[in-house]
């Protein structure tokens, strides 16, 4: 068996990336792919990226306006198992394309709908782009101070897309997991706005927690991240001989010392006794200090020369800064094929993104060129009729929830993996989380008081923690009893330490033979860096978004001081945010589905290999494909508004709002609209005299937006059929979730019980099944449960006093928290 779903069919109803993408890595694992296309072909298809996409799917054209053709998509529907859709609200009725009637038709079906912003709600019929999502729901604010202006500033890694495609790819298969248990199919939905949930770590609980500890919170470290903050010693950018730029991600007090050894400064930083606290004891006055030191030694070597040093280190998190066509060729995606070559019948060879996942009993093949639209109708219509879909002899009731009987056992820290276990847990399986006795999962430590639990909270989310000694052997045995019951373990440990923790697949596979077990590291196995450390702003610096962030005048071409470089680190830093680790998450939990559904197929467990920049690869999809005359991503300008006065932030009288009129369409429908005769100037009345005069059009739509406000704007725009929206509505993705009425239509929080500060609203689960809902509950304490599961794995309450007299379990006090102030 090359995939899992060679079995399956899936009927490609959606237009674009989000469904492609989605529909692409159901087809790179075996499933029967059909695209249905308008006649012409989807209008997707003019973007970049589609040639990638589209592979290894095959192109029937229907006119679903036509009755004859909506009986033939309901006669492929009746044998198929799954269709992915994207229409705008009531498009999909008015084709007859809709899930009550396509489920009418096939009770086993399950249908996916991918939307822009959700299936109800005020702004359900705005233009599904995301752009328009990221301004409105506060994300583009978290941009702010990257350059030195006020107000948002554009976001350039489409995550929301990336998130909603994963959590697409990872519903579909619980859903298919819940059919063959239920015997029926269901709807599962997301969207570009439930995508940005991921996103968002601190601002929503902010939101909530600070009117009841103001105090407590008045100076949290992180709220207090400005323009003028410059990034922790082991997260900076710096600067090499040769100009180019390399990012260190070394978020531990070890990797830090380590970088400092492979810099040749262990004498001069660690053996000072000024800086010999380095870097988490040192004053304010001695860190800069040893910033300076570190950036005036990196610029004696070419940048190659210092990643040679940091390589043979093996313990130092660093890399070149790259576009994503650059990244192309990074040696580590190339060694674990995760960027692969396809000859195209007319655009000769497409490097592009391999498969997802590294599945090594059921592969996957890269499918080969897309078709052009209608290829295959003849074909796939004069195909014998499948068979319709029908249920197993079931015993026992239905699952309540899609992982519901799925036991995951997690043994990973700070944010990539853990949150991928989270959104695993939000679908009902049981995580169990094994943390360190010596204070928990690293991420607990980010931080003080009780601003520090909010990042764990949300990466401990619908988990139960037990805290373990693994290098002890009742640690291990410990261990050994949980795997025994576990169906997926997921780690994110280097190459050999699972194994001297007892935790590596041989062990595991003895202990249980159908597990299935993901690693999820930086580079993958096989490549020159498969030994090195990673953390988030690495995939960001090598897969281009955080480049493109910075806009088109980083870096800057000269350099009077040293000065000069700490601002252009600290710009670069601002710029490269944390986007790579949840991008990476949403992978993690899509790996676990798919050895999931492969056991489920095969009664075989199996090794999964997913690294951050493969995952990211895919969050930078749009772009991580090369082919000749293929269209360059755009870059931003320098204040970070925009990539042209038609994908553009612009000043209203009282804020902001954001523009997203660059097709032919929306300028039509803009031109009509404008209160000032931009419509009538002739410079402007093709897309390549707009190009031309892109300056003059920005400063005609500048005058233009100042004139009114930007809810005002919103409305008739919007009205209009143009895509605008207030951008400065919200300060925080926190505060749009909390306040704004259509976060609370589509259900986009979930209540839950934290065991330190009690009720709260957290982030709902980026999809939703309308049969089997998830079951998203609240972060917990480190070792909240460790007595717990100590009993169900056979300890007796003295066993357990011993194991914790032996500091071989342990469990976190939580901290006192004074009377909540009263909130209005």
């Amino acid at each position: 068996m090359s995939g899992p779903f060679e079995a399956l069919q899936v009927i490609d109803l959606s237009s674009g990336q989000p469904g492609g993408v989605t529909t692409m890595v159901l087809a790179d694992y075996g499933a029967d792919v059909i695209k249905v296309e308008p006649p012409g072909g989807d209008p997707g298809r003019a973007e970049p990226a589609s040639p990638m996409w589209l592979r290894g799917k095959r192109s029937v054209t229907l006119d679903l306006s036509d009755a004859a053709d909506r009986g033939r998509l309901h006669a492929l529907v009746r044998g198929a198992d799954v269709v992915v859709a994207s229409f705008a609200p009531g498009e999909a009725e008015a084709a007859e394309a809709d899930y009550e009637t396509l489920s009418a038709l096939n009770p086993g079906l399950v249908y996916c709908s991918i939307t822009g912003w959700g299936p109800t709600g005020p702004y359900a019929h705005y233009p599904p782009d995301e752009r328009l999502v990221a301004a409105k729901s506060g994300r583009m604010q978290s941009f702010e101070g990257v350059v030195r202006r006020e107000g948002p500033a554009y976001g350039a890694v489409k995550v929301g897309t990336h998130a909603a495609t994963q959590s697409a790819i990872a519903g579909i298969l619980g859903a298919l997991l819940v059919r063959d248990r239920s015997g029926s199919g269901q709807l599962v939905e997301t969207s570009l706005l439930r995508g940005m949930l991921p996103y968002d770590f601190r601002t929503l609980l902010s939101e909530q927690l600070t009117p009841r500890y103001p105090e407590l919170l008045a100076n949290d470290q992180f709220a207090r991240f400005g323009p003028d903050t410059l990034p922790m010693l082991g997260y900076q950018p710096v600067m090499a001989k040769d100009g180019r730029w390399i990012q260190f991600a070394n978020l531990l007090e070890h990797l830090v010392q380590s970088s400092l050894v492979a810099m040749d400064l262990a004498a001069d930083v660690l053996g000072n006794p000024r800086y010999a606290e380095t870097p988490n004891g040192l004053s304010e006055e001695a860190r800069e200090e040893v910033r300076n030191i570190m950036l005036e030694r990196v610029r004696e070597r070419t940048a190659e020369e210092w990643m040679v040093a940091f390589s043979e280190n093996g313990n130092v998190a660093a890399e070149i800064v790259t576009t994503a066509q650059e990244a192309l060729r990074h040696p580590d995606m190339e060694a674990n094929r995760e960027v692969v070559d396809m000859e195209h019948p007319e655009l000769g060879t497409i490097r592009q993104l391999g498969l997802l996942a590294r599945l090594t009993e059921t592969p996957g093949e890269v499918g080969g060129p897309g078709p052009q639209p209608g290829e295959h109708t003849a074909e796939v219509l004069a195909e014998a009729p499948r068979v319709t879909w029908s249920a197993p002899s079931t015993n026992g009731s239905p699952p309540k929830h899609p992982l519901e009987g799925v036991t995951v056992l997690e043994f990973a820290t700070i944010i990539a993996a853990p949150l991928g276990a989270s959104l695993l847990g939000d679908m009902g399986a049981r995580v169990i989380k094994v943390e360190p006795v010596d204070g928990g999962d690293p991420i607990r430590g980010l931080g003080a008081g009780l601003g520090a639990s909010f990042g764990a909270s949300k990466t401990t989310a619908s988990k139960e923690s037990i805290c373990i000694d693994l290098k002890s052997e009742q640690g291990q045995e410990i261990v050994s009893r949980l795997i025994a019951n576990a169906d997926v373990i997921v780690h994110n440990y280097r190459p050999g330490v699972p194994e001297r923790l007892a935790i590596g697949y041989e062990q595991a596979k003895a202990i249980k033979p159908d597990i299935v077990w993901l690693s999820v590291n930086g580079y993958g196995p096989d490549g020159p860096g498969s030994h090195r450390p990673s953390a988030h702003p690495i995939p960001g610096a090598v897969c281009g978004g955080a480049l493109m962030q910075s806009g088109v005048d980083w870096p800057p071409n000269e350099y009077s001081s040293i000065d000069d470089i700490r601002e252009a680190s600290r710009w670069f830093s601002r710029a490269n945010e944390g986007n790579p680790d949840p991008n990476t998450s949403m992978c993690v939990a899509t790996s676990a589905m798919l050895g999931l559904m492969a056991r489920h197929q095969t009664g075989r467990g199996q090794r999964i290999f997913l690294s951050m920049l493969g995952a990211n690869g895919y969050a930078n999809a749009e772009d991580f494909l090369s082919y000749e005359g293929k269209e360059l991503r755009p870059t931003l300008d320098r204040s970070l508004h925009g990539t042209g006065a038609l994908n553009r932030l612009y000043r209203s009288q009282d804020g902001w709002v954001f523009l997203a009129a660059d097709d032919d369409a929306s300028w039509a429908a803009l031109a009509a609209a404008s209160a000032n005769g931009i419509g009538a100037d002739e410079r402007f009345a093709t897309a390549e005299g707009r190009r031309e005069h892109d300056a003059a059009l920005t400063e005609a739509l500048e005058a233009m937006f100042a004139l009114r406000d930007a809810d005002e704007w919103e409305r008739e725009l919007i009205a209009a059929g143009v895509g605008c929206v207030n951008a400065s509505e919200y300060d925080s993705p926190g505060a749009f979730l909390v306040q704004d009425e259509h976060a609370q239509a589509n259900g986009l929080l979930s209540e839950a019980h934290h065991a330190l500060w009690g009720d709260y609203r957290r982030w709902g689960p980026p999809s939703t099944f309308s049969g089997t809902p998830g079951n998203p509950r609240a972060g917990v304490l480190a070792g909240q449960h460790t007595d717990e599961l100590l009993a169900e794995a056979g300890y007796s309450s003295a066993e357990i006093e011993q194991l914790r007299s032996a500091n071989v379990v342990w469990s976190e006090v939580p901290m006192e928290l004074p009377e909540p102030a009263t909130v209005a």
